[in-house]
């Protein structure tokens, strides 16, 4: 009878602080956390299947809504009879604790898979993520295939080829004078629209200046002017403007999937071409990203997949690929553009 009347004692006062508030702090931590590593598992693993000419295939999380409930109940009763050593009491109860979540899946297919991995991304969206913060030759070598007729190399095996003999060059001047604050954007309206504007702010030091100077020249720029329009395209109309050949989702996944290491036996099978770093001519700039294969799970990783009998795997101490893989999934939601779905909710009913 104690122990009953301990155990409704535990029911009736959970009842009456509620259960609700006590569970936002954790679920938003799970169900964060969740959602995080199930992407970054998606990601890998459509990398790998394009890797390995299979079609990918993305998920979106619609919705969450978890629903908890408790309730506990006592029955109380006796009975009493004529005779007076005849008396019967009872005393019962009973609790029940119930979590319900539910979870909505929406497949990325048709309009959105168009929108969201097959179109270009916005010029203009990559002067922001400079002006931001991010390593011009991380965004250029990731997001963009040509800069006023300046190829970037590719690893697609369509198309695959090395880059220009003066990208990489012409990144590494336009990071140093990104560090001294020398270059920016801005938006200007030229016949009646908005238009992105790179600027290149004059007067900051000899060493700066001369590597603007060699910047105008590779580019093909007005050596005057100190802002150019910057466009969609492979050839600039003018020396007043800068042309950006953007990539899409999809080929920044294609481009990146050509230097993940596969299994030797793989290649002698004829199942997956070989690593596309290892056979570009010419190109000795290392790859953006490294992804690794073994026959077993790797202890320390960042990410890992498995697919046809191997892992694949980003080292946990790789911290450039780790930087790169995260800043794909980041650009994966900049670009999103038109009508969006709903967002992923989550629900806790209190009453």
């Amino acid at each position: 009878m104690r122990w009953s009347l301990w155990v409704m004692t535990i029911l009736l006062s959970a009842g009456c602080a509620g259960i609700g508030p006590g569970t936002v702090a954790r679920d938003r931590f799970d169900y964060t956390a969740a959602i995080s590593d199930s992407w970054k598992h998606q990601m890998l693993f459509n990398m790998i299947k394009m890797r390995y000419g299979d079609a990918p295939v993305f998920l979106d999380v619609s919705s969450v809504i978890s629903q908890y409930q408790i309730a506990g109940q006592i029955n109380l009763g006796a009975t009493i009879s004529n005779n007076p050593w005849s008396s019967v009491q009872t005393l019962g109860g009973s609790g029940t604790y119930v979590d319900r979540p539910t979870i909505t899946y929406s497949p990325v297919m048709g309009d959105k898979f168009a929108r969201s991995l097959m179109s270009p991304i916005p010029p203009p969206a990559i002067l922001s993520l400079l002006q931001t913060g991010y390593p011009v030759e991380m965004v250029f070598r990731t997001l963009v295939h040509e800069i006023n007729g300046i190829r970037n190399r590719y690893g697609g095996e369509a198309r695959a080829h090395p880059a220009d003999p003066e990208f990489y060059p012409l990144l590494e001047k336009m990071r140093k004078i990104q560090s001294a604050g020398a270059i920016g954007m801005r938006f200007k309206k030229i016949d009646q629209e908005e238009t992105a504007l790179m600027v290149f702010r004059p007067k900051r030091d000899a060493a700066t200046d001369s590597l603007v100077h060699d910047i105008r020249q590779t580019l093909g720029l007005d050596s005057k002017a100190s802002e150019f329009r910057v466009v969609y395209g492979s050839v600039p109309r003018d020396d007043q403007e800068i042309a950006i050949l953007t990539r899409s989702i999809l080929e920044v996944i294609t481009d990146l999937s050509a230097d993940i290491e596969v299994p030797a036996v793989h290649v002698e099978e004829k199942r997956v071409n070989p690593t596309f770093a290892k056979t570009a001519a010419g190109d000795t700039i290392p790859a953006l990203i490294r992804v690794r294969s073994s026959s077993e799970r790797p202890g320390d990783a960042f990410v890992s997949v498995r697919y046809r009998n191997s892992w694949f795997w980003i080292d946990d101490r790789d911290l450039r690929s780790k930087r790169i893989f995260s800043f794909l999934m980041f650009v994966f939601t900049l670009v999103e553009t038109g009508e969006k779905g709903t967002a992923p909710i989550v629900t806790v009913p209190t009453g």
